[in-house]
């Protein structure tokens, strides 16, 4: 395959896996030795095995960090900080990218930043939505709900009042308490529905 070909094949896509030249009659061995060579002379860049995007020079579309930590991680929603950044709940910014997946927690570093995808059992695997990022990037993320929820679940002692404040929440009306209770009591979570109700005290506060 020459390079002109891959650009036909990949030139509209933020993210592309190497499969996408089997459609083209490539051999999974010599594909592999094309794309070991684009990547070598900068023309691609890698993001894990078998994942690539295109170099800023050939690159239609620019990559959305959402859409990219779902295609670094099949089988995950952002949620956490980067969600909860991502509505406007935080002030501070996220860095890296963070993420829920039932497999077992890892941190990727790539080229186009770091992704960290935390696990949960299966139980708690749910409430996300499917939202487009912008260029038709589609990318599944928590509701606001289920982000602090989330963040609640894996943080250590997260039903102490304290911490709840050093939330510093913002931008409540994007924020359904009633929702948020009612997801934790789905949960069965003695720890998420005493932080949440906590929660609810504190924002009456406010």
């Amino acid at each position: 395959m020459k390079w002109e070909q891959l650009l036909d094949l990949a030139g509209d896509e933020p993210a592309f896996s190497s499969s996408l030249l089997k459609t083209a009659g490539i051999s999974p061995a010599e594909a592999g030795k094309q794309l070991s060579r684009w990547v070598k002379s900068g023309k691609l860049i890698q993001l894990r095995r078998g994942l690539y995007l295109l170099s800023e020079p050939y690159r239609k579309t620019q990559p959305h960090p959402f859409y990219l930590a779902n295609k670094l991680q099949r089988g995950s929603y952002v949620s956490l900080q980067s969600a909860l950044e991502y509505y406007g709940l935080i002030p501070e910014y996220v860095p890296a990218v963070t993420s829920i997946t039932t497999r077992r927690s890892q941190t990727l570093a790539t080229p186009l930043g770091n992704f960290i995808f935390r696990h949960v059992k299966s139980e708690l695997f749910f409430d996300y939505v499917q939202i487009d990022m912008g260029g038709k990037q589609l990318a599944f993320v928590a509701t606001p709900e289920k982000s602090l929820l989330d963040l609640l679940y894996l943080t250590p002692s997260s039903d102490n009042p304290s911490y709840l404040r050093e939330l510093r929440l913002q931008n409540l009306e994007n924020l359904n308490i009633e929702r948020l209770k009612s997801l934790a009591s789905q949960t069965r979570s003695r720890k998420l529905i005493r932080a949440t109700g906590i929660l609810e005290d504190l924002l009456r506060e406010l």
